[in-house]
């Protein structure tokens, strides 16, 4: 009984967020159930700035159990796997396609999304005779695909929230900070409703401390509060800026945060495991859509909250995403609540890790008939 193969394939679209899902998945496979994983992608310098292992000049690679390809190279004499998974809707390359056979299971890995629609499009088949492709949906419901979840991430997370504060603040150079401040990570796109943030947490009746990973909202934060070196103050606020951070520290940092800011979709995955408060940035398209897609994932993570709780959480991430409502207020009404949306955000957490992506996604393959004569280790 041989072990099977899967090949992973994804285009760069937002920087982080497409291909850091990818590369979790592809490393969950290839660690957690021992398959041979190919991921495809076209653009490595992306990749290498969540693993600083992948060397951008190599086309070919092994990196962390995964083989590494370029999108573009050797796609003539590459093996199509007895797993595609095109994420996103990317397309798959015709030369690959055309070597595809029947046999072979076509999955399209689909962006998140809590819209009601989800649940009866998932699993649903998309014939391309003689093959045919599948959509596979993430979500937060029993009837969809799950979230990305690695098997020790949860006990990681216990461990570190009983002892690992005191390493973190010092792989970041900064005394623990006492326990009256509270502690903000701030991950998101260009905002047009920092600034208001920014004076919110300076005028707060409690010390705030904001870490801010390089990303695209930097050059903003830099332009508030002008030349500092990296760290700043005004008022009740200081803000610090940290280097990029690969995948593992940066679930680190979540977990050192009281509340988290987070954008797109892989860092408000990691978020949610993390069991804290989140204020959500979700990618803004040029229909709006995505206030559809907002306000369906505040409904169910809501449902549960208080009506006092359920409305701050509500305000301000509508505020947040830019729907020009009062940013003080907003924050005043959400801080004010933060015993409540903890304990949600842990209960959340625990409710979501029933239902994991990678292990659906076998159990999907296995539906397929595709599976009867290939070894998983771990299932």
């Amino acid at each position: 009984m041989k072990h099977f193969s899967c090949d992973i394939f994804c285009r760069v679209v937002d920087n982080y967020g497409d291909v850091g899902v990818c590369w979790r998945l592809a490393r969950q496979l290839a660690n957690e159930f021992d398959i041979s994983v190919r991921l495809w992608v076209d653009d490595l310098k992306s990749l290498a700035r969540l693993c600083p292992d992948v060397d951008v000049a190599l086309d070919m690679q092994r990196c962390r159990k995964v083989e590494v390809r370029l999108w573009g190279v050797a796609f003539l004499e590459a093996v199509p796997a007895d797993l595609v998974i095109e994420t996103f809707s990317c397309k798959l390359p015709e030369p690959y396609l055309a070597m595809m056979a029947a046999s072979q299971a076509w999955i399209n890995l689909e962006y998140l999304s809590a819209e009601d629609w989800v649940e009866g499009c998932h699993k649903l088949p998309s014939p391309r005779p003689p093959l045919t492709r599948y959509f596979f949906f993430p979500g937060f419901t029993q009837k969809t695909g799950g979230l990305i979840l690695e098997r020790d991430l949860l006990a990681r997370r216990d461990a570190f929230l009983k002892e690992g504060f005191k390493a973190f603040w010092q792989s970041i150079n900064m005394d623990v900070p006492s326990e009256d401040t509270l502690k903000i990570s701030l991950f998101s796109y260009e905002n047009a409703a920092l600034e208001g943030m920014l004076d919110a947490w300076a005028e707060s009746d409690m010390p705030v401390l904001c870490l801010v990973p390089q990303g695209r909202i930097l050059p903003q934060v830099v332009n508030y509060f002008g030349e500092g070196g990296g760290r700043y103050a005004l008022g009740n606020l200081q803000v610090v800026l940290l280097p990029f951070v690969e995948q593992e520290k940066y679930d680190e940092l979540l977990w050192a945060c009281d509340i988290n800011f987070v954008r797109g979709e892989d860092s408000f995955v990691r978020a949610q495991w993390a069991g804290k408060p989140i204020v959500w940035q979700i990618y803004p398209q040029h229909d709006e859509v995505h206030w559809h897609k907002l306000k369906a994932f505040l409904a169910l993570y809501c449902n549960e909250l208080s009506p006092l709780a359920a409305q701050a959480m509500q305000d301000l991430c509508g505020v947040w995403n830019g729907n020009g409502g009062a940013m003080v207020y907003a924050w005043r009404e959400f801080a004010s609540v933060q015993a409540e949306l903890k304990r949600r955000a842990m209960a959340w957490a625990d409710e979501l890790s029933k239902n994991n992506l990678a292990l659906n996604l076998l159990d999907f393959f296995q539906e397929l008939g595709t599976m009867r004569a290939f070894k998983i280790e771990g299932q």
